[in-house]
C-alpha cells in the first residue's frame, strides 16, 4: 500500500488511461478524486472502483478546463482531506483535421482543454502543495505524437509537445518546494475509444516492435511510478510508452 492515505486528483478519468490510474492508486491505498466532464461516466467509474471493497474513490464531475472548477476541485481536496499529494492532469481532447482547413473553433478548444486545463490545474495544485512539508507530485499526460508527426494532428500534437516543455520549465518553479513534475507520452493504446476504430489493434500490432499496442495498465504502471516516493528525484522528464514504435515510426495505414 505505497500510496496509503495519499490524496490524489486525476482528470479525464471516466474511462481509459485515467480510469486505470485511479483504480491502481486506490488499490495502493490512495484517496482519489476521479474527475470527468461526463457526470454519469464519473459516477459509474467511481462506483466500479469502489466495488472492489474500498470507498476511497470520489467522483468529481466537471469541466477540467474551467478555471473556477479547477480551483473548486483543488480546494475541496484540501478542505476534505487537509492535503493534496498527487495530481495527474490526464484530461485531453483530440480533434482531427486537415491543417489547411482547421477551424479556429477546433484550435482554441484543443488548446483550452489540453493546455489551459493542465496549466491551471498544475498552478492551483502547486499553490497548495508548496505549503506542505513533503511537497507533492504532478504528472501530465502527453502523447507520442508530441515526438513524431502524424497526419491531421497538427494542433493536438503541438499541445502535447508543449506539455513536455511545461514540465521542464516547472522544474525551475517547483523544485524548491519539493514538488516534482513529469510527463508520460503514451503511444497507441487500447481504450474504449480506440477499440471502436476498425482494425486499430491489428494495424498497431503489426507496426509496433513489441507486437501490440499498449494496454491502459502499461501506462498506469508508469504513472504510478512517477508519482511515487521512489521517483521523487525524477523531475522535468518525459517517458514515452509506445512499445518501441517511435524508434522506427512506421506509419499506420487505414486508420488514424
Amino acid at each position: 500500500m505505497k500510496f496509503k492515505d495519499k490524496v490524489a486528483i486525476v482528470t479525464g478519468a471516466g474511462q481509459g488511461i485515467g480510469f486505470e490510474v485511479c483504480r491502481q492508486l486506490v488499490a495502493e491505498g490512495a484517496i482519489v478524486l476521479l474527475n470527468d466532464v461526463d457526470a454519469d461516466l464519473a459516477n459509474a467509474a467511481a462506483q466500479k472502483i469502489n466495488s472492489a471493497g474500498s470507498k476511497s474513490c470520489i467522483a468529481f464531475a466537471g469541466d477540467s478546463s474551467n478555471i473556477n472548477f479547477i480551483n473548486h476541485m483543488v480546494d475541496t481536496a484540501i478542505a476534505d482531506y487537509q492535503r493534496l499529494d498527487i495530481v495527474v492532469a490526464n484530461a485531453g481532447i483530440t480533434l482531427y483535421g486537415d491543417f489547411f482547413t482547421y477551424s479556429p473553433e477546433s484550435f482554441y478548444k484543443v488548446l483550452q482543454v489540453n493546455l489551459g486545463g493542465t496549466f491551471f490545474l498544475a498552478q492551483a495544485a502547486a499553490n497548495k502543495m508548496k505549503l506542505q512539508a513533503n511537497g507533492g507530485s504532478i504528472l501530465f499526460t502527453s502523447s507520442v505524437v508530441g515526438h513524431q508527426a502524424l497526419k491531421d494532428l497538427a494542433c493536438y500534437a503541438m499541445t502535447k509537445a508543449a506539455l513536455e516543455m511545461l514540465a521542464k520549465n516547472l522544474v525551475i518553479e517547483l523544485s524548491q518546494y519539493k514538488i516534482n513534475v513529469n510527463t508520460v507520452a503514451p503511444g497507441a493504446t487500447l481504450t474504449e475509444r480506440t477499440m471502436l476504430e476498425a482494425d486499430y489493434e491489428r494495424v498497431w500490432s503489426e507496426i509496433t516492435p513489441m507486437g501490440r499496442p499498449s494496454y491502459v495498465s502499461d501506462i498506469a504502471h508508469a504513472v504510478l511510478f512517477l508519482v511515487s516516493e521512489e521517483a521523487r528525484q525524477i523531475t522535468g522528464q518525459s517517458l514515452v510508452i509506445d512499445g518501441g514504435w517511435s524508434a522506427i515510426s512506421t506509419l499506420p495505414v487505414g486508420i488514424k
